[in-house]
């Protein structure tokens, strides 16, 4: 059951404790070889892997917020496990409400990002690309017309936002929603809402992208180089409440996958017909209990305020760090499955949570075998593999590495079970 604390511009969730054991949760490397264009619609060039397409195929779309310009690069080419073959060890790195400000930290993991390899998910919020004279505009489910928990932004950062969120697709990475308004709790949160509600916040979301230019009056700059529409398969809900209702909408609107929940460290599943690649319980060193892989699950169990003790500033960033470092050994030595992580570009705690995402990617993405990719890659990856397979992974528990080795264990494709033979009548 998750509680709301509003901290921030951006409300982010605090987990109450769940058993023991979840206690204040819940919150809001490859080879360039492996990477290549994807796509089959006119203007993507095949054969050129990583090859953006070229300014004569940009075909603009509606205003000219969004275009359609061909494959996207940099993306991993999906190949099906052979039999026997060790499964990559996926780590997924993302963040709630991307969005450029004078931090400028989404610039800063764009960076790190390429210097690493590492292509992540930026879960937009739709109200930062509209700006505050427009805010009208947003009619949130159960909520006054213009009303937003996380504000509206200017067009100036308008422009930020949009420069980065063109560049970061153009290196790979994915653009997903983190919705609007970002209403949490039992008072109209979105928890409480239904699955039309759902699908009105769902459009509005997209309409924000699909229409900054207009309402942002800027209409000579360029537009992003993505299809909305085709390009939104996925997102992370407020507070990570509403994910029942949420997935029903997701599933009809053709979404492929949710991070809404609470998961442990084992191979994902289906739900309602969307990957559920949920965020993860790892070790809080030094601690009796674990926490969600996100920045501020590790705050809430250690300061609870944004701006704790100095003195423990750089304590807290350690250990949030090495509690990631401990899910991925063994996740790494074990099971080999996917690692989720959720972030947020804010500077809590004199920004400790984001140079402990820097010291995690810079540890964990240069491994051999190691991919760390958007979601989108990873459930590309997931649907290109045999079901049974996944089905047989599954099996094992967290930290739980194949007896025999993976050879062994994936020596041959698993068989399904035999229907049952038919009763016969009388």
């Amino acid at each position: 059951m998750l509680a709301v604390t509003k901290v921030t511009k951006r409300t982010v969730a605090v987990g109450a404790a769940a058993a023991a054991l979840i206690a204040g949760l819940a919150g809001c490397s490859t080879s360039g070889g492996d990477r290549g264009g994807s796509g089959s619609e006119p203007g993507a060039q095949a054969g050129k892997e990583g090859v953006a397409a070229p300014k004569s195929a940009v075909r603009l779309i509606g205003d000219g917020s969004t275009a359609f310009t061909g494959a996207q690069p940099n993306l991993l080419k999906p190949k099906r496990l052979a039999p026997g073959e060790k499964p990559p060890q996926f780590v997924v790195f993302s963040w709630d409400g991307a969005g450029e400000d004078s931090q400028k930290l989404f610039s800063r993991f764009r960076a790190i990002g390429k210097k690493y390899d590492a292509t992540m998910t930026y879960f937009l919020s739709g109200v930062y690309l509209l700006p505050e004279e427009k805010r009208a505009l947003y009619e949130p489910p159960q909520h006054a017309a213009g009303r937003s928990d996380i504000g509206f932004n200017d067009v100036e950062g308008i422009r930020n936002t949009v420069r980065e969120l063109r560049a970061a697709w153009q290196d790979g990475n994915e653009v997903g929603t983190h919705f609007n308004g970002h209403f949490c709790g039992k008072d109209r949160g979105v928890g409480t809402w239904s699955v039309d509600e759902w699908k009105s916040e769902i459009a509005q979301a997209k309409s924000f992208v699909k229409n900054w230019k207009t309402n942002a009056g800027l209409a000579s700059a360029d537009p992003l180089p993505f299809d909305y529409d085709k390009e939104l398969i996925g997102a992370r809900t407020p507070c990570l409440e509403g994910q029942e209702n949420f997935m029903r909408a997701a599933s009809e609107l053709g979404f492929r996958y949710d991070t809404s929940g609470v998961n442990d460290q084992v191979w994902p599943q289906k739900k309602h017909g969307l990957w559920d690649v949920s965020l993860q319980l790892v070790p809080v060193p030094g601690r009796a209990f674990e926490t969600l892989t996100m920045d501020y699950n590790f705050l809430v169990n250690q300061s609870v305020t944004t701006q704790g003790d100095p003195a423990m500033h750089k304590v807290w960033g350690n250990q949030m760090r090495d509690g990631l470092l401990r899910g991925f050994e063994r996740a790494y030595n074990g099971n080999r499955a996917p690692m989720i992580i959720g972030n947020h570009f804010e500077s809590w705690n004199g920004g400790v949570y984001m140079d402990a995402i820097e010291e995690t990617i810079a540890t964990v993405c240069v491994k051999s075998d190691v991919k760390c990719v958007s979601f989108r890659q990873l459930v590309d990856w997931l649907d290109a593999q045999d079901p049974l397979v996944l089905e047989k992974m599954r099996q094992l528990k967290v930290g739980e590495a194949p007896q025999g080795g993976w050879a062994q264990f994936l020596a041959a494709p698993p068989e399904a079970a035999a229907p049952p033979a038919p009763k016969s009548g009388r």
